[in-house]
Formats: structure tokens, sequence, C-alpha cells
């Protein structure tokens, strides 16, 4: 299979399950003989006390071919069957040939399997997208009496040797998406998610490069595994050199146990490979703008109300902040937290998805009927999965709330959650959604999601549950996307913490941090983007100082920042002086201008500078315009720092670039008219032009325009 630059040789010969044999850059004129010889397995002995062929590992790797690193499934009847020796039935081809190599694209190829001793079978899927995406997910039965209890199911993929240096991710709450590096040593590098969610701290997307492999240079792999709930990624080098890459849903002790003819599905495992970061992104963005429900470039303008007034719902200043937003140019009014129950601080109320009638005793209608007029869409905060003890639903169903024991799990922001997988709680959750849904005229709905599954388990027995936790959640989204097809909803969980590719098929943005610091949000942009494309990251306009972390930023580099993703405002314009509500307006009139190419482009994020002076933009796909920054974090060393240089476009046409707007001093080139220079695709990439003088925290914004 061959797509967007990128093959994959899958050997389904046998003897056992398939065998990604190549997966790597386009292996152009490849034909039958070609590829036979590639898949051919080398004969002899492979190493001193080594098994006499080398072992086939296959995307699911067995035991039982001698492979002595992590096996795909683990599992048993009572401890019977644990080693199951799998035997391909039937191979099956979607868009693709499974005999003509030179004959191939992308396609879908499903092998099913049966386990010899009768107890399993299975079905793999291996996908090649038109992105050049790899993907692939296996489906284990089981076909004996006995109960069969699976303790993991986990699929990988093969990495060259040259693959030896990682990256993937940490983070915090406030702090999320923080890079780290580190060798490709024999063993595991294993990263396991136990919260519940996919985290701020997950490892997001799992890469193996060639050494100092940088945003454009060295040849990357990368995986990701596209689950919502407890999940794994790992990377693993043995001691004879095979390498690879994989990642799957962690299981908890017990929780899936197959009856007879009952199944398991493993979650989608995606790989991307590239020359560079920037390619292996790419992929993971022509994926998600490729999805059955498309994201407009034209996304709306959004004020959210959360720092300007938390839980003090007063109709008056809301209006007031509707009023201002409208006049700056906002397109989408959000009504946070606090608009329920008993919910007037963080101690209460979760659960009860009610209009409060003590603050609002006429309903949410004066506000949405005065936000529609202005022509803003309207859009509501909820917490579906969560609840406080102090509130009417925990007193009346203790039961529902997750639960190992018999004892509640130890509090986090005073909440304990909500079990989806019991049919009652789903029922009542949903239908008081429904509820809001059909009373008011929603548009967008700020899908939170505030604490870990700690102990989560399903009363009274204390099973856990949040593999069913996950599916009800899924269930949930899809059955309000059914109901209300042209509803926005983004995915909030403390900010970034629930950001993967299977919550990103059903929600149309994601909340990248609570910290709206544009000091920090650079940097969280700028990784949030290696799955997530510009305009699904939320990306707002933060106060003068900032609620997270008390720092002090000018307007400029406020939205400056934000403009690289979908914009919106968290600013309590009421207390914007007449100067700095022009200046937003004409911020918003920026990114309305270039919000098609903002939203829509090529992400390109340079080398060559150090942590604290960032360059990056987007390039229209055509190549005709860029939009560029500038950043400085810290005061630069040299200063003036580094040429500008800005890559993506191309070589050989002529574009001006020009400032679109600056903060700090002007370099000598711009002159006084600030027209620009002229200068080849090529030229700006490799020579560039001098950069500007930046203090800490400033951004210049430039434009590049084809002649």
């Amino acid at each position: 299979m061959s797509a967007a630059g990128v093959t994959v040789l899958v050997d389904t010969a046998g003897p056992g399950l398939p065998v990604i044999a190549y997966w790597g850059p386009e292996l152009p004129g490849l034909d039958q003989a070609g590829a036979a010889a590639l898949l051919r397995t080398t004969e002899g002995v492979t190493g001193s006390n080594a098994i006499d062929l080398p072992p086939r590992v296959a995307v699911l790797p067995e035991h039982n071919a001698g492979w002595p690193g992590r096996p795909g499934l683990l599992g048993s009847a009572g401890g019977t069957g644990w080693s199951p020796k799998f035997q391909i039935k039937t191979v099956s081809a979607y868009g693709v040939s499974v005999r003509d190599f030179a004959a191939g694209g992308p396609g879908l190829v499903e092998i099913a399997a049966d386990d010899e001793s009768g107890r399993l079978s299975t079905t793999i899927e291996i996908e090649l997208l038109p992105t050049g995406l790899l993907r692939a997910r296996a489906t284990v039965t089981n076909q004996h009496e006995d109960t069969y209890g699976l303790e993991d199911l986990v699929l990988s993929f093969p990495i060259p040797a040259e693959a030896s240096e990682l990256l993937d991710f940490a983070g915090r709450h406030n702090l999320e998406r923080v890079p780290q590096r580190a060798p490709l040593n024999t063993g595991t590098h294993l990263r396991e998610n136990r919260r519940g969610r996919t985290g701020a701290d997950s490892a997001y997307v799992l890469h193996a490069g060639v050494p100092g492999f940088g945003f454009a240079r060295g040849r990357v792999w990368a995986v990701h595994t596209a689950w919502s709930g407890n999940h794994t990624h790992y990377a693993e080098r043995v001691w004879s050199g095979e390498q690879r890459l994989g990642g799957g849903e962690l299981l908890l002790p017990g929780e899936i146990r197959l009856a007879r003819g009952q199944s398991y599905t493993s979650p989608w495992l995606y790989g991307s490979h590239g020359d560079g970061l920037d390619e292996v992104a790419r992929r993971f963005h022509r994926h998600l703008r490729a999805r059955e429900r498309p994201i407009s470039s034209e996304r709306p303008v959004s004020l959210n109300v959360w720092e300007a007034v938390y839980f003090d719902h007063r109709l008056p200043k809301l209006l007031d902040l509707a009023e201002r937003a409208a006049q700056a140019g906002a397109e989408r009014y959000v009504l946070d937290d606090g608009w329920f129950g008993s919910r007037r601080d963080d101690t209460s109320g979760l659960g009860d998805w009610v209009v409060s009638p003590d603050v609002w005793p006429d309903g949410l209608h004066p506000l949405i009927d005065r936000v529609k007029q202005l022509g803003l869409q309207f859009g509501l905060w909820f917490e579906p999965e969560m609840v406080n003890p102090d509130s009417d639903l925990a007193r009346e169903h203790p039961e529902w709330i997750m639960s190992a024991r018999s004892d509640w799990p130890v509090e986090s922001r005073r909440q304990q959650v909500l079990n989806l997988g019991i049919p009652g709680a789903y029922q009542h959750v949903r239908d008081q959604i429904f509820a809001i849904l059909s009373e008011y005229a929603v548009d967008y709905i700020k899908w939170d999601h505030n604490r870990d599954l700690i102990d989560a388990g399903t009363q009274p027995t204390g099973a856990p549950g949040v593999h069913e936790q996950t599916r009800a959640f899924y269930r949930l989204l899809d059955e309000i996307r059914a109901a209300h097809p042209d509803l926005e909803i983004e995915s909030c969980s403390s900010g970034g913490g629930r950001i993967d590719l299977e919550v990103l098929t059903r929600s149309d943005r994601v909340w990248v941090s609570d910290n709206i610091d544009p000091h920090d949000r650079q940097q969280m942009l700028r990784w949030s983007g290696q799955l997530v494309p510009p305009e699904y990251l939320g990306s707002h306009v933060a106060s003068g100082q900032s609620h997270t972390t008390g720092r002090r930023h000018d307007l400029e580099f406020r939205a400056g920042t934000a403009v690289f993703g979908h914009l919106g405002v968290e600013w309590d314009l009421t207390s914007a002086t007449p100067e700095e509500l022009t200046a937003l307006a004409e911020w918003i009139t920026i990114f309305k201008d270039e919000r098609g190419l903002l939203l829509a482009g090529d992400l390109v994020r340079m080398d060559g500078y150090s942590d604290d002076l960032l360059v990056h933009g987007v390039v229209a796909p055509d190549r005709s315009r860029a939009l560029i920054a500038m950043v400085a974090l810290a005061s630069p060393y040299p200063d003036p720092p580094a040429r500008l240089r800005f890559r993506g476009l191309d070589p050989a046409r002529s574009y001006r670039i020009r400032p679109l707007r600056r903060a700090g001093h002007a370099p000598p080139w711009w002159g006084s008219d600030l027209a620009g220079d002229v200068l080849t695709g090529a030229a700006l990439e490799h020579v560039g032009v001098a950069s500007p003088s930046l203090h800490p925290d400033q951004v210049v914004l430039y434009q590049a325009d084809a002649m």
C-alpha cells in the first residue's frame, strides 16, 4: 500500500499473524518480485543463543513466534490459553490488491485468524489512509465455553535501527504538552496513563527518529493511541536490534472478561512518518480535516465569560459583556460554570443540570434573547460526568458514584465521578442535557471534565469501570450529535486533559489549557499542534494580568499569540479602556480577514533558534501566501537575534514580506513606508531578513505574498 509518500508492506503469508514488513518512505516502481524480496525472511541462525530463525514480529506480537519483547495479547481462561497460536484464515482487501504490489494505493487489509486450540479468534485491520497515516486495530473473540480474562491487547509497528531518539510529552494542569527527549535504549520506554481520561501529562504522540531530528530535518516515525480513557504508548528495542512503537488501551484487572461469543476491539493505533516533525504533524492535520464532519476555517470568534464573572452570574454585567463583545467583533457568547442548581461556587451543584431559579428567575431566556439579537451564537458549559457530593443527584443516588469500595474515592476539586456505565445514571444525565437543548437555542457546548478517575469502580461490587465509562461518554456524545447535528462541542478537561483522535471524531474544538498566559501558551500551542490543527485549538486573548500566573502582558502579545488558533476572548471587557477595546477590535478584524489562511494553512515551525526565540507560521496550500510570527520569550542574546528565516514557500517564486502587526523595534529593512522586501522562497528559507529587536514576551507578525 502506498499513499502520500508512504509505503506499507504487509506480509500475510504466515505462519502466524500479519507482519508489517516495511513502513517508511514511498518505494516507487516496486513490483511483485521486489516486494517479495523485501518480505522474505532471512534464513539461518540469527545469533548466539537465539532461535534458529528470526522471529516474525506481527502487528500483534506473539510469544509463540519466539519474540522476546512485549506480547500484543495477554490473557487467559483461568490460567490456560495464555499463549495462543493464531493461523490466518482469510485475508480481505478493500481499495488495494493483496497480490499486485505495484497496484498498491491507500486501502484496508482485514485479516481473520483462529487460535489453533479453538479458544480465540481475532480480526486485525491494517489501513493506510490517503493522508499517509497508518492505523491498525484488533478484535478478539472468545470461542470457548470458559470465560477469557483479557489483560492487554496492544498493537505495534516496526521502526528501523536509525530511529534511536525518542520524543514524547509530559505536563500538568496549566502547563500541558511539555516535550521530553530520551535515547531509545535496549528495553521498553513505557508510558502508562491511569487517569481515566487522556491526561494533561499523556505521551500524546510518541516519536522515534534519527538523532537530532527537528521540525524539518531527520526521518521520524510516530504513534498515537486514539482513546480517551486509560491507555499506553511504548517504544521497545530488544537485544537483537528489532525496534517497535506501539500502544493501546490500559485495562484494569478484571475489566474485560469475555464469555463465549463476546468480543473486545482495541482502539485505533495511528502511525505517522515523515521528514521532520512538521510532516508527521501534517498527516494528522489532514486526517482531521478530511473527517466526515469537517471544520470550516470560518470559525466564529468567541467570548467566554469565565474569567470575567466566574460564578457571579448577574444579568446586567453579562449583558454588558455581550454588548462589548459584539462591538469588538465577537460572533459567539459562552456562558460558563455557575448557571445551574446550587452552583454558586465549586463546592456544590454538579450533577443537577437544571437552570437555577434563584439566579435565573426567568431562565436563560433574557440573556440568550439579547445575545441572539446582537447576532451572536450562544454557548453553554456542562460537566456531565461529574457530581458534587453536595448535590441533589448525589443525595438521591449515592450508588451512581464511581467507587472501588463502599466508601467514595478521595475528593478532587470537591468532585466525584458519575458512573455513566450504569443505565439509570446515563439516562438521567442524558435527559437533563436534552431538556436544556430542547428549551434553549444552544449552538455550542463547552464539555468539561475536571478530575481524574481514581478508584473508578461500579457499586456495589467495585468492579473496574473506566472502560465502560469511556464507551458511555462516546455514546452520549453520539446521541447528542445525532439529535442536534449543527451543535458544536468543545472537549475541555481541566484544560487540555482530553485531547486525542477518538474524542476528536465527536468534538469540534479542544481547550488547550486553563492557563491563558500567552508566555506559556506559545509553547503549548506549538506542541499541541503536533497532533491537532490550529482550527481545533481554542486560543483566547487573556486578561492584561494572567489569572493563572499573575504575569502582565500587553495586548499585542496576548492577541498576537492567540490568533494562531481558534480565536476567542476571555477577559472582563467591562474593565477594558476604550483604547484597548479599539485595539481588540482591530485584532479580531485581522483574524477574520486571515482565518482562511490561519485555520486552513500548513503549519510550519522553524529549527535553528533557541528555546526562547520562536519562528512559526502557516502557509497556504497553494504556497501563495504565508503568515509568520517571530516571538521572543526572554531577553535575546545576541541582540538583535538571528535573522528571520521561514520555509514552506515555493523556492522559485518571489514574495513580498512585510509586517502585518508588530511590537518592539522596527528593523532597518522595513523602511518608513513599511513596503517590505521582495525575496524568493529559497532566499527567505536559507538567508532570511534582518530580525527586529524584541523585548521579552513580544511578537512580530509578517505576511508574505507571492508576486
